[in-house]
């Protein structure tokens, strides 16, 4: 006799007992904002996950010359950045010695430790080596961390959509001028266009959230210490100028009128 099968709840597809069984609070006595500080860096490890998800397809996409589908991937992941911006003011609704009952239990866990945010730099064009050096004791982490610098990144599989359409990007200069010949034609180029548009918001969306980090951290610790023994505050302001492409930033340099 064949065992009869429950119907497909929502809880039982989504996993809603596992997931919300998963924020296991530190502090004791246990502090009121700790679960919010859990719940969110939660939710932003599974945006992290569904950005890679996209960029990923991404990178598959430009390979295949399918740029319209490239292009609407990268407004899905635009999108989600926009709510990982705002997400960060939540943070903010903790009170300040709230987040000090239970700030130090953390220690040496840090949000530089975060993998998946790391792998969406790589898979971006933002390889950094000493990032790897710095999960080395992490064997998980290390091991996809060096999946990804061994990768394909979007903006090598942009670069080569380029060349394949003609253009000359095999130097930092060709490529610069690649993008302002798109720049000054869209009319020619126009899935190119948009692309270099989108990639541009996906940078800036990065910035973007790393500024509001910032104020955020600055806001509620002032200049105190990172958690893992970075220098807080001070350390997150030097990374907000990095580019992911940073060819596409300066073609708005040379960019000349016509």
């Amino acid at each position: 006799m064949s065992e009869t099968k429950e119907p497909l709840s929502y809880n039982g597809y989504l996993k809603v007992p596992e997931i919300i069984g998963l924020q296991e609070r530190l502090s004791d006595p246990v502090s009121h904002d700790e679960l919010l500080f859990i719940i969110i860096h939660q939710t932003y490890e599974l945006w992290f996950k569904q950005i890679l998800h996209e960029l990923d397809a991404i990178v598959g996409w430009l390979d295949e010359d399918r740029l319209f589908r490239a292009n609407h991937g990268l407004r899905s992941v635009i999108a989600i950045e926009k709510v990982l911006v705002s997400q960060i003011h939540v943070l903010e609704s903790m009170a300040q010695i709230g987040f000090l009952e239970f700030r130090d239990k953390l220690n040496p866990a840090s949000g530089f430790q975060s993998m998946q945010f790391r792998e969406i730099e790589f898979l971006s064009g933002g390889k950094d080596e000493m990032m790897l050096r710095f999960f080395e004791r992490d064997k998980f982490a290390h091991q996809r961390l060096t999946s990804r610098f061994n990768g394909r990144t979007v903006a090598d599989a942009f670069w080569d959509v380029l060349k394949r359409k003609g253009f000359e990007v095999s130097e930092k200069d060709g490529k610069v001028a690649s993008i302002c010949e798109i720049l000054s034609h869209p009319e020619k180029h126009p899935d190119l266009f948009l692309m270099q548009d989108l990639l541009i918001d996906h940078d800036e969306n990065i910035a973007l959230w790393r500024y509001h980090h910032v104020l955020m951290v600055e806001r509620m610790l002032g200049m105190k210490r990172g958690t893992g023994g970075s220098e807080g505050a001070n350390y997150l302001k030097t990374t907000l100028s990095k580019k992911f492409i940073p060819e596409i930033w300066e073609a708005r340099t040379e960019l000349k009128a016509l």
